[in-house]
């Protein structure tokens, strides 16, 4: 019965130090390597107001601004749907969709063949909350951009280029642009 007693209060105090201290070395990592701080969301401001946050997609279909992936959640990138759609490459009622997103792309971009349209462009990430584009799309915006702006294309390339995030230590990961961020950057540019 002592070798009992005994067992119980060690399991109890393993119990209780490794659930705490597993906590606590996940959260000290996140507050010192994670974006926003482990948890914090990374709000961003123009002109001294919120106009989002850093780590979910907006909606922006005005030539004026850069364009993100589309969202599979609901319109407008909304967080209670974030999901993908679950429809296979084959499927035609997704193949439609794609086709359609990529008609109004080349809309917008007439200078753009179809083969130039960036896949992600078209097709919505695996959350639909997707921030973030590759530097390709967003150079492919620029043509656009610049002349719903009446700016260069040399310099809303250079403002693309401030903005793109490299990768962690150059290998983790892959080079992106947040669009959101990337919108911002330009409304300073022009005020």
């Amino acid at each position: 019965m002592k070798n009992l007693l005994k067992s119980f209060r060690i399991t109890i105090a393993f119990c209780v130090l490794l659930s705490v201290g597993y906590i606590l070395v996940l959260w000290i990592f996140a507050q010192v390597f994670a974006p926003g701080k482990g948890g914090n969301v990374e709000t961003l401001t123009l002109d001294g107001k919120v106009v989002g946050a850093a780590n979910v997609g907006q909606t922006f279909t005005d030539a004026t601004h850069f364009w993100g992936r589309p969202s599979m959640a609901g319109d407008g990138y909304d967080g209670t749907s974030s999901a993908g759609s679950n429809k296979g490459a084959t499927n035609e009622e997704y193949l439609a969709e794609v086709e359609t997103r990529v008609d109004s792309f080349l809309a917008a971009h007439p200078y753009l063949s179809r083969e130039e349209v960036p896949a992600e462009m078209v097709t919505a990430s695996a959350s639909g909350l997707d921030p973030h584009i590759t530097p390709e799309s967003a150079y492919v915006q620029v043509k656009r951009v610049a002349d719903a702006r009446h700016m260069s294309e040399d310099d809303v390339r250079a403002i693309v280029d401030e903005c793109v995030e490299q990768p962690l230590l150059g290998i983790l990961g892959t080079a992106k642009v947040n669009v959101l961020k990337l919108n911002i950057a330009l409304e300073e540019v022009q005020k």
